[in-house]
């Protein structure tokens, strides 16, 4: 594989990213009108909502069979086009199974879309010897700031979902065929060769014995499931319980209560476009050492405030820190298991969809039992509880770049 062929493959797979952060954002954040549009009562509408996860739990674990037989570009290349046809379909059905096959498949689809981009990515972090992943991922949250946009524009001009959803799809759907034609697996360039001699970032040395010949050991990337978990955990709360947080707890008003989430959204962007610089400087564990303690100050944060504008400090600071801890969850992952690390992704990327269903009804049963202040100090802990485990991220002489790149790797940009 040439230095061109890497560069492209790392384009059209951070294209990837963003259209699958556009398509996501589409969807969440216009589930409203998706309950209106097919009467979905409110009973009924967390069925939907735990459904399309679990799900995608359901494909991640598919995803790493198939693999076993095609190469993860394959799964990749025809998963995003039937994630935007499903999107579609939620748009254009009427009836209530109508919607429950659209999200039926979007939920499948994203579980494998998922898992075989965050494949791709950690193969090719390998190839590059440096640290890359942060960067796919600052491309989904940047997709996800133009959904949420798009999302915005429609319910402002009081567009139906179908009105919304084609024009968006028509543009994404041949763009994300015409990238897909330079997905790489970068594993080809110095991944096999570099895992059997033990060469390269973390192979052999991250994680004691545990990684030796590439056998996938569950009780190995257990810490790593756990951190996940923890990370979404986090995540959905801010999602689902900012604007709420802000307006019923702070007494903000309600336009001020949409403004936590949009600068979550943002500070995760941020946070992202330079977490791989900070990964090549200090190292990995370093980094998420240093973003769990900043995530769990902003719940801190968050459950002390005594005003609106100190609410949303924290969760500038929750931005800031939680973003960096998946994408380093999925290269170390990469990293340990070299010999067998799309399985290893595969079953790590199921503990993103167990945080997400965890998350939101843990917080609202504390907080309707408790407090919502005192809810918040729930996944401040379990932020925290990510330093117990920060170690599997790999001693520090085998972080990447910073002079500990391998020295057969070109730099390809």
């Amino acid at each position: 594989m040439t230095d061109a062929g890497l560069r492209h493959g790392r384009a059209s797979l951070g294209l990837s990213f963003g259209v699958q952060g556009v398509a996501f954002a589409l969807l969440v954040t216009r589930i409203p009108a998706v309950q209106d549009q097919y009467g979905i009562s409110d009973g009924l509408l967390p069925v939907f909502l735990a459904a399309v996860p679990i799900l995608a739990g359901a494909g991640s674990v598919a995803t790493e069979k198939v693999v076993a037989r095609v190469r993860p570009s394959v799964v990749l290349r025809w998963a995003q086009p039937l994630v935007l046809l499903a999107l579609l379909g939620v748009g254009a059905g009427r009836e209530l199974w109508h919607v429950a096959v659209a999200l039926g498949v979007f939920g499948l689809a994203v579980g494998a879309l998922d898992a075989s981009m965050n494949m791709l990515g950690v193969s090719l972090q390998r190839a590059y010897g440096r640290s890359i992943m942060t960067g796919f991922h600052a491309a989904f949250s940047l997709g996800g700031i133009a959904g949420a946009s798009l999302a915005w524009a429609g319910a402002r001009w009081e567009l139906s979902l179908l009105a919304s959803y084609l024009p968006v799809v028509a543009v994404l759907l041949p763009a994300a065929l015409v990238g897909s034609r330079w997905y790489t697996e970068g594993k080809g360039v110095a991944g096999k060769g570099a895992e059997g001699s033990g060469a390269g970032a973390g192979a052999g040395t991250d994680v004691d014995s545990g990684s030796a010949g590439g056998a996938l050991s569950f009780k190995l990337l257990l810490p790593l499931c756990l951190i996940m978990t923890f990370a979404y955990i986090g995540d959905s709360t801010v999602s689902n319980w900012s604007a709420k947080y802000l307006q019923d707890v702070l007494g903000s008003s309600e336009q001020l209560a949409t403004v936590p989430y949009n600068v979550y959204m943002v500070t995760t962007l941020l946070g992202r476009a330079v977490g791989d610089l900070g990964v090549r400087r200090f190292g990995a564990v370093a980094v998420v050492r240093g973003g769990s303690l900043l995530a769990a100050g902003g719940f801190a944060v968050v459950a002390v405030a005594p005003g609106a504008w100190v609410g949303m400090l924290g969760f500038t600071m929750l931005g800031f820190g939680l973003c960096v801890i998946v994408p380093q969850t999925f290269a170390a992952a990469g990293r340990m298991f070299p010999g067998d690390s799309d399985a290893a992704v595969a079953r790590l990327n199921i503990f993103n969809y167990v945080g997400f269903l965890v998350g939101s009804p843990l917080v609202g049963a504390l907080g309707d039992a408790w407090s919502y202040r005192g809810a918040m100090l729930v996944p401040m802990v379990l932020v925290l509880a990510t330093l117990v485990y920060a170690r599997a991220f790999g001693p520090e002489p085998a972080r990447y770049g910073g002079g500990h790149e391998r020295p057969r790797t070109a730099d390809v940009g």
